[in-house]
């Protein structure tokens, strides 16, 4: 048996170059993690923003999807709506960046080495915008996967949780880097999502 799962990438963490080559400079600089309780109105902001989004981009938008941590009910969070976006081709931003910047985000991340990811920041509700496109959906199957287990498993949900305080306490400078040490436990309940999933045959420990 391999790890022959689909959704399936190595445990691996961001470098300091890789970090400072996808921020847009003058748009995106280190910012200090804040971890705070859940807010009982993140579901009606991610509506809000899902709106936003739907009526900057109309027939452009092919999906938008509430994730991240804001998107699991009782789990501590940054007090920003992660959303996953699809459009026809995340590398065209004419087709999509000048609407959403219209509607008050900018464009802040370009990492056209990973799917063609990009990143928005909205300023009002507050949130990240991350922007895919077919055939490579890899990320946001990844991370609805990630959602849907914290919602059903409490022992995860709390472990997470329980780290991101902790680490928000470490005071990091730099929220990128408060990820990367978050992304041991991570990779560790995705190892569980996989292994769970009856229909891809997965190893988490796969032999050369």
């Amino acid at each position: 048996m391999t790890a022959t799962h689909p959704l399936w990438r190595p445990y691996e963490q961001v470098t300091d170059e890789q970090i400072a080559a996808a921020r847009l400079p003058g748009r995106s600089a280190p910012e200090r993690p804040e971890v705070v309780a859940p807010d009982p109105a993140w579901p009606e902001d991610y509506l809000r923003l899902a709106r936003l989004v739907r009526d900057a981009l109309g027939d452009a938008l092919l999906d938008v999807q509430h994730v991240g941590s804001t998107s699991v009910p009782g789990l501590w969070a940054k007090p920003l709506i992660d959303v996953d976006l699809v459009v026809p081709d995340n590398n065209d931003e004419a087709a999509y960046v000048p609407a959403l910047e219209a509607a008050g985000c900018e464009l802040r991340v370009r990492e056209p080495g990973w799917f063609g990811h990009r990143l928005l920041r909205s300023p009002d509700p507050g949130g990240n915008l991350h922007v895919w496109s077919p055939p490579h959906l890899v990320e946001p199957q990844r991370h609805a996967a990630f959602r849907d287990w914290l919602l059903t498993h409490e022992d995860d949900r709390e472990a997470y949780g329980d780290l991101k305080r902790e680490l928000a306490a470490q005071d990091f400078a730099d929220t990128m880097h408060y990820n990367n040490a978050k992304a041991a436990l991570i990779y560790d309940i995705y190892e569980r999502v996989f292994t769970a999933d009856p229909e891809h045959p997965h190893d988490p420990h796969p032999r050369p």
